[in-house]
């Protein structure tokens, strides 16, 4: 009696991203999905689309008009410094293709490609999921996720990490630090100066702070700030997302001030309690370049590191473009970026990396 349903042919259209019920319904069918991700929701691809003035364009794959078995949500990036592309998904670590069956994933990666044709995009770039292909480029050794489970309670947190970094949490409890999270609009402020301060230092342009913004429109309560403060002043600040009893710390980062003062590990830690508070019983510490800093700091925490795997295709086999900050060829705009006044580089970054994605 099924058979002939089960032989239906898969149809791939764009989502009305304006549409509720279109949004609902893939929104319901990622959560159920044990690959989905918070970066495969539409409200991703919405605030992505408001916050930094890139096109979305959502792939769904379906057999019928009911049944969902695959999307694609992906950013159109326009960069006068990196060129365009198609990036699934814009801003975000993972969002790669997300499917049910193999015929789906070709299905979705042929229509991706397809529509970067159109759209005029020399590239595709998928962050993790399913390869479409052996056209696609695969790259496993750029970056590393950081994933493990919270324990039950903060005692146990602590016995959780490894002996050295937990010696720094503890020496954060007598360094007069409050932390507290927030959602109101002086919360954001707070957060963007701490975080576009930590990414200059870093030698990288900082994101729109409409994009924050628009991620906790999004998000509503999935999504908050954690902001640790000393003697009043914000010294360190995460933007997390609440999925699935996950939590996703995001865009994190903190001043000089944050150094000295162990802000950073203050702030993660209670971050594990805050988040277990909600119901998360998982800890995505997201993801970092293999070799750096930034990776051996969440490996100290106690991460075991795993590498991400994302795809590229371009036209006539040209390389995947590079933005990663890492690239030697980068190194002397790196070090100028380290050295402009803080005032010039908030005024410029967003501008640059709003193209970036």
């Amino acid at each position: 009696m099924n058979a002939p349903m089960l032989k239906r042919p898969i149809g791939v259209r764009l989502a009305d991203l304006g549409d509720a019920i279109d949004g609902a319904r893939i929104g319901a069918w990622v959560q159920d999905h044990a690959q989905g991700t918070p970066f495969h929701l539409p409200a991703w691809s919405v605030a992505v689309a408001r916050g930094c003035r890139q096109r979305s364009h959502y792939l769904i794959a379906e057999r019928g008009k009911s049944e969902i078995v695959g999307v694609l949500p992906l950013t159109e990036m326009h960069s006068p410094l990196f060129g365009r592309a198609l990036v699934s998904t814009g801003f975000g670590v993972g969002g790669g293709i997300l499917a049910d069956t193999p015929a789906a994933v070709v299905e979705l990666g042929e229509a991706a490609w397809a529509l970067a044709a159109r759209l005029c995009c020399p590239r595709v770039e998928l962050r993790g999921g399913a390869r479409p292909g052996e056209a696609w480029h695969i790259d496993d050794t750029t970056y590393l996720g950081f994933v493990r489970d919270l324990a039950v309670d903060d005692e146990a947190e602590l016995l959780a990490i490894p002996r050295k970094q937990r010696a720094e949490v503890r020496r954060t409890l007598g360094n007069d630090l409050e932390v507290l999270a927030g959602r109101h609009l002086g919360d954001v402020r707070a957060h963007y100066a701490v975080y576009a301060e930590s990414v200059r230092n870093l030698g990288t342009p900082v994101f729109p702070l409409n994009l924050f913004s628009e991620v906790l429109r999004e998000f509503d309560s999935a999504a908050d700030l954690l902001l640790v403060r000393h003697r009043g002043v914000a010294v360190a600040s995460v933007l997390s997302l609440y999925w699935n009893g996950t939590v996703y710390p995001y865009w994190g980062g903190g001043t000089a001030a944050a150094r000295t003062l162990r802000a950073n590990d203050a702030m993660y830690f209670a971050l594990m309690g805050h988040a277990r508070e909600r119901g998360c019983t998982k800890f995505d510490f997201g993801r970092s370049k293999a070799g750096t800093g930034a990776a051996a700091f969440k490996k100290n925490w106690g991460f075991e590191p795993e590498p991400l795997t994302y795809f590229a295709r371009t036209t006539d086999g040209a390389p995947p473009r590079s933005v990663n900050p890492l690239d030697p060829k980068y190194r002397l705009q790196v070090e100028t970026w380290k050295k402009l006044p803080l005032w010039l580089a908030n005024r410029v970054g967003p501008w640059i990396s709003q193209g970036l994605g």
